[in-house]
Order: structure tokens, then C-alpha cells, then sequence
């Protein structure tokens, strides 16, 4: 692939505008459209978008619901935000998010901009309610890019941010590399972890993401959430569950969280609940999140029309049936992509060699690269994801060495099946060198 004069000039011009802080670059990725799975990059090119800008377009680009929604509500918006005034979008919203989330006794929702404020207002808001400071959280675990939803991020602590002085990491179950060196024992390890840190009776609640995201594409073993939201059942801890990445139809289900038939006394949402404009929310009960009054302050939260995409998203999420079909799609690219790690599909022994595990919910998938001593391959996984640009897709590592592969959730038979052969390719060709180190050097990603 040879890169076109529009890449590299648009390019260019985003080097020396925008800020390096707010960056995360695989590959010079320079896109000036998009429709369904698919983005158009400068100069023409189409690429299939495997990641959905990190899931926030879950339902694709340009999705017709979504568009209709916007072009409705900004043509008379009743001002910019639900800050001191109620306007029919955000509260239609929040009345909607509340009978699409499993819960009981009295709640409300908090309207954000992004899964980082709905986080950092949840984890605040329980601190507030309880009066109790430290909060457990899980090792590798992201949870949004500021504030304390930023300081109980293992992530962000791995990456040499300070932690919050009030939070406490245990281990999350890994079944492919175990903290216990036993996948059988590892749920039971974290669980008891987590307990011993709330049994002294300082907890203002628990978050935990039904499924690692960031900290590499790892679902848990059945039972996991059950047992952790038991224990905090019985330490009186609210748990919050983070469905920002996960939730929402991507699992196979509405909810990530229904994989272990619980129900969180907080659960937060942002990504595809805008369908690509920024919006979060955090469910809850009202002793937490209804006050002290002005508490989260943001002027444009409960935008109308953010507030309107949101809406629409939810109902296109049920009327379509989604969730069904990210299980049917998920099943098909997992399948697809395991014959990659048997070394019978595209990239063939060399692909395949590579691949330590394919794991993964509906149409959140990872990838493990491996080096031949099965250990994790991080320099492998930059150069794969730079190849998959280079033939013509969209996907990023997380974890260091994991391909995230989280398509749109509208992804068809046809589109998956170019996905494996391009992922497979991809994986081959790193493998064998035909991407060198200092091609990619320049576009790092974590």
C-alpha cells in the first residue's frame, strides 16, 4: 500500500495543530468519511473499521436512526444542556435508560459527556453518600482519563500515573495467565482479595469492568461478578459496573453484566450510547446520586442533541435486535479467526504459530500474540495492527499485545469474512517481517 499525498498532508496538519496528550496512533490513520463499517480515508481510500473508534461507533457510521434523531433536534434545540432547565430529550433519556437497566427501589441518572465523567461523578457521588474514602478497583483496569476515574485506573498506574491515595487493586481473573498460576482458583483469589479490603469497613464502593478492556480483552470465567457482587452485598459496598466499552449489545446481551445475572446498584455507560457524539450516563440509586446539589457540574451535560443520538441508539439497539445479532456475528468472527490460531487460515503456520488465544463476548474479541515461547509479543502486535492498516483495516491492541477487534455492531457476513482474511494476513506478514520496527516506531500507541 503505498500511503496517497492526502494522507500524509492531512497528516501533517494534525501534527502541527493538535495536542500530543490527547493522541493514541497505530498508524497514520487520516479518514475524512464514513458509512456503516467502513471509513474513507483521505485521498479515497476505503478501510474496514474493526475497532469502532474504540466501540463509540456501535452502531456504525452515519447509522440513518441516528442521523435523523440529530438533524431533528438541532434544527430548534431548547438551549445546550439540562444544567438548569429540563428539556424532553435528556429526561425522556434518563426515563429510558432506567427501564433498559435491571434494577429496583428508587434512581436516577446522571448525563455526561464521555464514560470518564459518568465514572468519576459515580465514584464521587458514593464517597459523598457513604463517607467512606477508599475505593477498590481491579489491577490493569481503565476507567476514564480524569479525575478519580483516572487515579483508580490500573492502566493509567502502569503507565507511571499517580493512584488514587484512597484506592486499593486486586487482581482481576485472567484464565489464559492466572495471578494464582490456576485458572481455578483465580475468581475465588480475587474475590477474596476485594472482601479483605472491604471488610474494613472503609469502602465507598467497588467499580469493576464486566469485561477487561483495556487491560487486555480478558473475560472472566462464569460466576465472577456474582461472587463479587455477593461479597459487597455483604460489606454493604456498592458495586459499579463500567459498561462503557462493553455494554449495550456488544456482548450478545443488552448488558455485559447479564452474562452473571446480577445487578449492580450503579452501572455507567458512554461510547455507543452518543452513536459518535459524546454522551455518558451513570444509573443509580438516589441516595447517591441525587445530591449534594451541584455537585457535577457541566454545562452542556444532558445536551439535547446528544441527549436526542442517545435515545435513538437505545431504540435502534432494541427494534434491531442488536445484542442477537452481535452473538450470531461474534460467533462467526471468533470462529473465523480461531482457524487463523490453528494455523489454517489465512497467514497460515506463520499467523497461527502466533496466536497464543481468541477470547471474547459477541463482537468483543481478542486476539493474544505470543512470541514462540508463548509470552506475550507487544512488538508483534504493533506491527500487525500497522499491516491490517496498510491491507486495509481498522483495529488496535490493548494490553500490550492483544488485538481488540470490536467491529460495529450492524457488521455483516461478507465484512467479517474479508476481517479474517485480512486479520490472518496481517498476523502472517508481521510475523515474517515484512513490517519492520522502525516503520511503525513513530506511531507507538500505549
Amino acid at each position: 500500500m503505498t500511503r496517497t499525498p492526502e494522507v500524509d498532508e492531512l497528516y501533517r496538519r494534525d501534527l502541527a495543530a493538535v495536542a500530543g496528550i490527547e493522541k493514541l496512533r497505530f498508524f497514520p490513520l487520516s479518514v475524512v468519511a464514513g458509512e456503516g463499517c467502513w471509513l474513507t480515508e483521505a485521498g479515497g481510500r476505503r478501510l474496514l473499521d474493526l475497532s469502532a473508534t474504540w466501540t463509540a461507533s456501535g452502531l456504525g457510521h452515519g447509522h440513518p436512526a441516528v442521523t435523523e434523531a440529530v438533524v431533528r433536534a438541532v434544527q430548534r434545540p431548547p438551549g445546550a444542556g439540562a444544567l438548569s432547565a429540563a428539556h424532553p430529550e435528556a429526561v425522556g433519556l434518563a426515563e429510558e435508560l432506567l427501564a433498559a437497566v435491571p434494577g429496583s427501589g428508587d434512581r436516577r441518572v446522571y448525563l455526561g459527556h464521555a464514560g470518564s465523567d459518568a465514572n468519576d461523578v459515580a465514584l464521587r457521588a458514593c464517597r459523598m453518600a457513604t463517607g467512606r474514602h477508599r475505593v477498590v478497583a481491579f489491577e490493569h483496569g481503565y476507567h476514564g482519563g480524569g479525575g478519580l476515574a483516572m487515579g483508580v485506573s490500573g492502566v493509567h498506574v502502569d503507565a507511571g500515573m499517580p493512584a488514587d491515595p484512597g484506592a486499593v487493586f486486586v487482581p482481576y481473573p485472567d484464565p489464559l495467565r492466572p495471578h494464582t498460576g490456576d485458572p481455578a482458583t483465580a475468581v475465588a483469589a480475587s474475590v477474596a482479595a476485594a472482601e479483605e479490603a472491604m471488610a474494613a469497613g472503609d469502602v465507598a464502593c467497588l467499580i469493576v469492568e464486566p469485561i477487561l478492556s483495556d487491560g487486555g480483552l480478558v473475560v472472566p470465567p462464569a460466576g465472577f461478578l456474582a461472587a463479587l457482587h455477593a461479597a459487597c452485598r455483604r460489606h454493604d459496598v456498592p458495586m459499579i459496573c463500567d459498561e462503557v466499552k462493553m455494554g449495550l449489545g456488544r456482548p450478545g446481551l443488552l448488558h455485559a453484566f447479564q452474562h452473571d445475572d446480577v445487578r449492580p446498584e450503579i452501572v455507567t455507560f458512554g461510547k455507543a450510547l452518543g452513536g459518535g457524539l459524546p454522551l455518558s450516563a451513570a444509573v443509580g440509586p438516589a441516595e447517591i446520586l441525587d445530591g449534594p446539589p451541584a455537585a457535577a457540574l457541566l454545562t452542556t451535560a444532558g445536551n439535547p442533541v446528544c441527549a436526542a443520538a442517545g435515545r435513538a441508539v437505545l431504540r435502534t439497539v432494541t427494534e434491531e435486535r442488536l445484542p442477537e445479532a452481535a452473538a450470531r456475528a461474534g460467533a462467526r468472527l471468533t470462529a473465523g479467526l480461531r482457524e487463523i490460531a490453528a494455523g489454517t487460515g489465512p497467514g497460515g503456520a506463520a499467523a497461527g504459530e502466533r496466536v497464543g488465544d481468541v477470547r471474547g463476548r459477541g463482537l468483543a474479541i481478542g486476539v493474544d500474540l505470543v512470541d514462540s515461547g508463548l509470552r506475550r509479543d507487544p512488538a508483534l502486535a504493533r506491527r500487525a495492527v500497522y499491516r491490517a492498516w496498510q491491507l486495509g483495516a481498522v483495529v488496535h491492541y490493548v494490553g500490550g499485545n492483544v488485538l481488540e477487534v470490536t467491529p460495529p455492531l450492524v457488521i455483516g457476513d461478507a465484512e467479517i469474512d474479508q476481517a479474517v482474511e485480512i486479520l490472518g494476513t496481517a498476523i502472517g506478514d508481521a510475523a515474517r517481517g515484512v513490517v519492520r520496527d522502525e516503520e511503525v516506531a513513530a506511531y507507538v500507541g500505549w
